[in-house]
This record gives structure tokens, C-alpha cells and sequence, in this order.
């Protein structure tokens, strides 16, 4: 009977990093201290939770109230729990497992398994006692699938369970398609690739199959262990588009997008509005005076890097798919594939812009007797010979009235051309035509050479610095929120827009603040903690942002930094004229180079698997093929720019 008192809550290890250990620690301590070898664990719950205290004893987690006397007394301690658990578990078996298992909590069900698997318990005890008993305990098929040892025991039953019902086929998911899954999943080793392939079949045929998973069945590559095959993908696609339009039928709706239009009057190169009377729509208008006074073949050019934006101001990309222009939801919610780029609203707002962008000044162009394909041919053959000496560069545009259908293929053909005639001068210094035609492998973006070294400065991936860049410009930083007068999206911001005093962090605060005025990136004057160098900062959120910084824009200040970074191993360079993100992209529209989700155009329309389409339908490819030969073209001007300049400061 309860004596009105709260029950103390029951201690869990999750982790000695993760942040509930200050909750836990201090009652782990206590249960530790307080345990009588003599006595043994009353139920499971008590030798669970035994288990979870010695765990944080084990990891050297302790609360600051911990005692010399008690630090010594605690190996002792712990070596005769270990074996106080280890005496309940080896007394479990047929005659007393479905009453040690029951009502064990939520928590627990995990840390149940992994011992009943450690002391054997499955070894010695029968599945129609032990699964009916997990069972009623609340243990569901996902967590028995974990246990290693379970699985192992208990395989035709397990196989059996898997394939008893359609919605079984989440596990399959989950284990060979999803990125990052939450927990480990084991097959039964009598399950076969035909038992998958079947399931996935019911599944997705099934009434109540979730979108998110069809859609990762859909945007997988062929698994022949997991039974995925092209039909099977074309399957999962028409339910997809099935379940997709389902959800739009009888859903809430929010309007999105991007408007563009050219205004007669207005003196601004562009004006930009948001609308949200009816959701929110971004509304760009471009200054027709500035339009018709910039249709010289540069200034062109010039217009779709800087007036549209298809780069930022150190000449990387906007396309991509960066990870930091995900918002919270889009970075928890959903299933993301194994193989999967993964876009979010920003990318998405982005793609629609700029396409519509090479839509709209395409047909203005027309409208002034200007090809848009042959300016860019006019950049290959006449700009990079007489402003770089770089002889022999071509680009053949399409045929004014072909077919849309054939004007991407012509396109994506050049495209590819004008990429090897470019690695082949920097390999090379001349454009060899005869060297062009012998090599004829696909283009591999990512490995497109540049003609500076060391051009890229990217994270060297350790987890200090990692932590750094996530303390100043995560929206889920711990410092960007001291009270609602002093908060910002990120702690970047709060410390520039502020002066805030040291003492004016919580006490939580604290140890991050000092890690970074440990490490040089904030200085406390005594008045306030500031930036130490502004330059610092611009390179640490550019690699936080765009996931790379480009050296040779960067200031002599911005170098310096970047040399003190890399000296401290927290930073590499590596040369190459797409940053890895940029090549990312160009893979996901055009190849299945790293990615199963993407258009893959490049090959579809190589292979010719567009027989009998309308030739509306290649409308918005070409585009889309446009917009990429643009921002390829974008990016050899800047390296044949910097590597100019480089050369005339040696």
C-alpha cells in the first residue's frame, strides 16, 4: 500500500554523454551505495534497475557530492552486484519465466533482453513459454528482433511472426533502407530474400501501408537480399503516388511557393516580398530597366550568379540540400533512406526559384533575339581564350525548333563534354580534341579537378569541433536562449547582436561558454563574452552552413584562420571545382552515384527510356539540364578567375 509519498524515479543509462545522466546519477549513486550483498534483487524491475545504477558507476558518471571514502568503496560494490544479477537471471527458466517477467516496465524491456540473452536464459528456455510471456510483458516484435541472441534461438518462430502480417515489413524497411535506425534489427536466418520480397509485396499492396515507408521502398536501389528489384520499386511508386494524392485529397493544405514577374518602373534590380494571406508565398520582381540593360553576353552570365543568386558571395552553390537549412521538424520526422539525399522545404523553395528563374529570363532573352545556349557557347569559344588563354573549349547549342526531347539529351551530352574539356585542361594546360574523344567513361562531378590547390577548406570530421560549430549555430544550441529579452536562432547571433555578461549565462551555460573561450572562438573581456575574431566566425558559419568554405575568397585574415584551424587538425583542404555538396547534387539530378531518390535524368534520357512521351513532358527537364550546365559554367569562371588572380599576387 503506497504511503502517499512519490516513488522515487527509476534509474536509467542512456549514455554517459546523454543529458539525462545528471538526473539519474545521483539516485544510481545511492542504490549503489545502499546495496546489501546478502540480499537478493526482489523482482526483475530491482535487478534492472541495479543493472542501470552499476552502468553509471562503471562509466565514471558520479554527482559532484561523491566522497573520496565513497569512490573507494565502489569497486567492491559493484563487482558483488554483477554478481547479484547474475544469480537472478541463472535461477530463470520453464518454471518460473512467465513470472519473472511480468510487469516490467517500458524502460526496462530493452536492458530485459539483452540479459535474458547475456545469462542465457533463451538457451534453456522454451519459445511457446518465453514469446507468449514477452509478449504480455508488452515487448513487440521490433524489440524481440533486436535481441541478437533471441532471434537466434527462437528462428522458425520469429520467421513465422514476421511474415503472419503485412505490416511486418517495416522492420525490412527499417534494417536495409533507412538511414540511422534507432535500433538493430536481426532476421531470422530461415527468412529468405523470396519470404522479403513477399512481404514487402503485401505491404505494400496493404490498406494501411504508411506513405514514409512505401516512399523508401520506391526510392531504394535494387537489395537482392532484401528482394528489391526495378518491379518491385515501380510497384512501391504508383502506391506511393497512390497513398501521396490520398493525403492531398483529405488533408489540410497550405500554400507555398515562389512567384516571379518583371516590373516596367521599378528602379531595384529585384524587390522581394513574402505573401502570407494565403500561406506563404515568396514574390520576387525584377526591374525590366535593368534586365534590358544587361543582355551583353557577360553581364548575362553575370545575372544568374549574382541578380538570381544561383551562388552565394564566395561562389558556392544555393542548390544543394544542406543539412543546416533543415528545420527541426524535417530533421526528426520521417524515415530517411540509406542512400537517400535528403531535402527539406528550403531546398525545395530553392530548386522551384531558380528553375522558374532560367524559365523566365530564357523566354526574355527569346523576346530580344538572344539564345541563351549560345551565349554559353559564346563563354567556351571566345571569353576563356581571349581573358585566360584557354584555347579549345567548345560548346555546340541545340537546334533552335528540335524537339524539347532531344534538346536535353543534346544538352546533358554537352554538358558532359564541356566537364572533361575542363578537367583535361587543368590535367593538361591545353584542351587536347583527340585526347577528348578517346575517353568516354560517365563524368564523376565530385572528382572534376580544379586549377588551384587545396581551393576547399571542410571540416576534418572530429567531434570537438563538430560540438563547436553546433554550440554557435544550431537552433537547438544551448546558447541561444538566455531569457525571452536575450535569444536569438542562434548563439552566433545572440553574442553579436548583444553584450552579454558571463555571469548572465545559466549555471548550465556555463561549461559550454568556457569550452568556447577555451578554444579561442569567444573572449570574456570582463564586461562580456564577445567574439574573438569576426573573421573566425564568418569561416566557422560558412562551414557550418554550405558544409565548405572556399580559401582563395576568403581575406588574408579568413587564410590565417583557416591555417591556425588546420594546424589544430580540426580542418582539411582538398582541391576539386565542386565542393562535395555541389557534387552531391549534380549526382542526385543526373546519376545514381551515391543517391536512390534522385531524377536520375542523365541516364534515363542516355538510355533513350522516354519512347512514346509527349514532348511537353521534357519541357521541365530541359530546363532543369539548363539551370545545371549554368551553374557548372558558374563555377569554371570562378576558378579560372581565382587561379588568374593567384597567379598575378605570385
Amino acid at each position: 500500500m503506497s504511503d502517499g509519498k512519490d516513488e522515487p524515479r527509476k534509474v536509467r543509462f542512456y549514455s554517459a554523454h546523454d543529458l539525462a545522466a545528471g538526473l539519474h546519477a545521483p539516485r544510481a549513486l545511492e542504490l549503489v551505495l545502499a546495496f546489501d550483498p546478502a540480499a537478493q534483487p526482489r523482482n526483475v524491475e530491482d535487478a534492472l534497475e541495479l543493472h542501470n545504477a552499476r552502468e553509471y558507476v562503471e562509466h565514471g558518471v558520479f554527482p559532484p557530492t561523491l566522497t573520496a571514502e565513497q569512490r573507494d568503496r565502489l569497486g567492491a560494490i559493484t563487482s558483488n552486484i554483477r554478481s547479484a544479477i547474475a544469480r537472478f537471471f541463472s535461477d530463470v527458466d520453464n518454471s518460473n519465466f512467465v513470472v519473472r517477467v511480468a510487469d516490467v516496465s517500458p524502460e526496462y524491456r530493452t536492458d530485459l533482453l539483452s540479459l535474458l540473452g547475456q545469462y542465457k536464459v533463451i538457451e534453456r528456455c522454451d519459445s511457446d513459454i518465453v514469446l507468449p510471456a514477452l509478449k504480455s510483458a508488452g515487448i513487440h516484435l521490433g524489440e524481440m528482433l533486436a535481441s541478437k541472441p533471441l532471434v537466434a534461438a527462437y528462428d522458425g518462430e520469429l520467421r513465422d511472426e514476421l511474415i503472419a502480417s503485412p505490416r511486418a515489413a517495416e522492420y525490412l524497411v527499417r534494417k536495409y533502407l533507412e538511414k540511422d535506425p534507432r535500433r538493430a534489427i536481426h532476421l531470422p536466418p530461415s527468412f529468405t530474400r523470396t519470404d522479403s520480397h513477399d512481404l514487402l509485396v503485401r505491404y505494400i499492396d496493404h490498406d494501411d501501408a504508411n506513405l514514409n515507408y512505401v516512399r523508401l521502398i520506391a526510392n531504394s536501389n535494387d537489395h537482392a537480399v532484401a528482394g528489391i528489384d526495378a518491379k518491385l520499386r515501380l510497384r512501391a511508386k504508383r502506391r506511393s503516388d497512390e497513398l501521396n494524392a490520398e493525403l492531398f485529397a483529405h488533408g489540410q493544405t497550405f500554400k507555398t511557393g515562389v512567384e516571379l514577374s518583371v516590373s516596367d518602373n521599378q528602379n531595384e534590380p529585384v524587390l522581394v516580398e513574402t505573401d502570407t494571406s494565403d500561406g506563404q508565398v515568396q514574390k520576387y520582381t525584377y526591374s525590366k530597366r535593368w534586365l534590358d540593360g544587361t543582355l551583353d553576353f557577360a553581364s548575362v552570365l553575370n545575372n544568374f550568379q549574382h541578380l538570381f543568386e544561383f551562388v552565394d558571395e564566395n561562389a558556392l552553390l544555393s542548390f544543394p540540400a544542406y543539412p543546416a537549412a533543415l528545420d527541426v521538424m524535417e530533421r526528426v520526422m520521417g524515415l530517411t533512406g540509406v542512400a537517400e539525399y535528403k531535402i527539406g522545404s528550403a531546398f525545395r523553395a530553392t530548386d522551384s526559384k531558380s528553375l522558374l528563374q532560367t524559365l523566365m529570363y530564357r523566354q526574355f532573352l527569346d523576346s530580344h533575339e538572344l539564345d541563351l545556349e549560345e551565349i554559353i557557347g559564346w563563354f567556351c569559344g571566345t571569353y576563356l581564350a581571349d581573358e585566360f588563354g584557354a584555347h579549345s573549349f567548345s560548346f555546340h547549342p541545340s537546334v533552335g525548333d528540335a524537339a524539347y526531347l532531344q534538346k536535353v539529351r543534346h544538352l546533358f551530352a554537352e554538358m558532359e563534354s564541356l566537364a572533361n574539356q575542363f578537367a583535361l585542361f587543368v590535367e593538361n594546360g591545353e584542351v587536347d580534341r583527340e585526347l577528348l574523344t578517346v575517353g568516354s567513361e560517365q563524368v564523376r562531378y565530385k572528382a572534376l579537378p580544379s586549377l588551384l590547390e587545396g581551393k576547399y577548406v571542410y571540416p576534418a570530421g572530429g567531434q570537438e569541433f563538430g560540438s563547436i560549430l553546433n554550440l554557435l549555430f544550431s537552433d537547438q544550441s544551448s546558447l541561444q536562449y538566455i531569457s525571452e529579452t536575450l535569444r536569438a536562432h542562434n548563439a552566433a547571433s545572440l553574442l553579436m547582436n548583444n553584450k552579454i555578461a558571463y555571469e548572465s549565462f545559466h549555471q548550465y551555460q556555463k561549461p559550454d561558454v568556457d569550452l568556447l573561450i577555451q578554444h579561442g572562438i569567444l573572449e570574456n573581456t570582463g564586461r562580456h563574452v564577445g567574439v574573438t575574431s569576426q573573421e573566425q566566425l564568418l569561416v566557422l558559419a560558412t562551414l557550418f552552413n554550405t558544409q565548405a568554405a572556399n580559401y582563395y575568397h576568403l581575406s588574408h585574415a579568413g587564410r590565417a584562420q583557416v591555417d591556425a584551424m588546420e594546424d589544430k587538425g580540426w580542418v582539411v583542404r582538398r582541391s576539386s571545382l565542386l565542393t562535395d555538396a555541389e557534387g552531391d547534387y549534380f549526382n542526385y539530378y543526373l546519376n545514381r552515384v551515391g543517391f536512390s531518390n534522385g531524377p536520375n535524368l542523365r541516364n534515363r534520357y542516355q538510355h533513350g527510356a522516354q519512347a512514346g512521351d509527349a514532348d511537353s513532358e521534357h519541357f521541365n527537364v530541359y530546363f532543369v539540364a539548363l539551370r545545371l550546365l549554368i551553374a557548372l559554367v558558374i563555377k569554371m569562371n570562378d576558378d579560372f578567375c581565382l587561379s588568374a588572380a593567384e597567379n598575378a599576387a605570385a
